[in-house]
């Protein structure tokens, strides 16, 4: 008989992380490891115990989930788990063997395990899954996973016209429709290439092939005008960015 898998839990709501420790108290051959619920632990409970898999969060306090791999010595497979669904691209676009859009159930996490028995335990001396993490993350995103009612659908960044900030969340307008998705708008940009995209206003994130023109509102600043009417207001920072962008 194969060798149980041996599991970390990196979760730091309480709620969750005893939802996962049930959920894969139910799945034959997995082993809890160890759990933890700050990024400094998580890499403290990772390291003792050299799991074969690790369930992390993407966002915790202190480190957050790619800071936590970033200085992992050991390198097990990961299972991204996140409340925010566009942090759910294409498994983050990140290599890992899945990611879990909370809440998710019982099946959605054995579906996860079962994908990481698929590919094997084994030492792999090319890049581990970390590394492709690590690796990936360091570019612009390519495509955003946003809810559309029960599913969960891919949106490629260059469909992008605009995006809003709402608070906690951003709004993200594409020609056809929009999408509200629960990922602050800092966040997001930091993900979004520079080339592309401006945050032209504390609250607005234009895709530059969008714009449709430019015109001074005043001494300082400029109204963007995209094409597909809107016009937005362009802080003194902004307009300063913008117009060095067509010097």
């Amino acid at each position: 008989m194969s060798r149980a898998l041996r599991c970390v839990i990196a979760e730091d709501e309480a709620e969750s992380r005893a939802n996962l420790v049930s959920y894969l108290s139910s799945v034959p051959g997995v082993e809890l490891a160890g759990v933890a619920a700050s990024g400094p632990e998580a890499l403290v409970v990772v390291e003792s115990e050299r799991p074969d898999l690790l369930l992390l969060d993407i966002r915790m306090p202190e480190l957050d989930g790619l800071e936590v791999l970033r200085r992992l010595v050991h390198r097990p497979e990961v299972v991204f788990t996140t409340a925010y669904e566009a942090y759910a691209v294409a498994a983050f676009e990140l290599g890992v063997v899945d990611y879990l859009v909370k809440p998710f159930g019982r099946d959605r996490l054995a579906a996860a395990i079962e994908r990481v028995r698929t590919r094997g335990l084994r030492v792999r001396e090319d890049a581990s899954t970390v590394e492709r993490a690590l690796d990936a993350s360091a570019r612009p995103l390519t495509r955003l996973f946003v809810r559309k009612g029960t599913r969960i659908v891919p949106i490629a960044v260059g469909e992008i016209v605009r995006v809003q900030a709402s608070g906690e969340y951003s709004e993200i307008h594409t020609a056809r429709e929009s999408h509200l998705v629960n990922i602050p708008l800092k966040e997001l940009l930091a993900r979004l290439d520079p080339a592309s995209f401006e945050q032209i206003h504390r609250s607005h994130i234009v895709n530059l092939d969008a714009v449709d023109h430019l015109r001074p509102a005043d001494d300082r600043r400029l109204l963007v005008t995209l094409r597909d009417g809107t016009s937005l207001l362009a802080s003194r920072a902004a307009s300063e960015r913008m117009r060095q962008r067509v010097r």
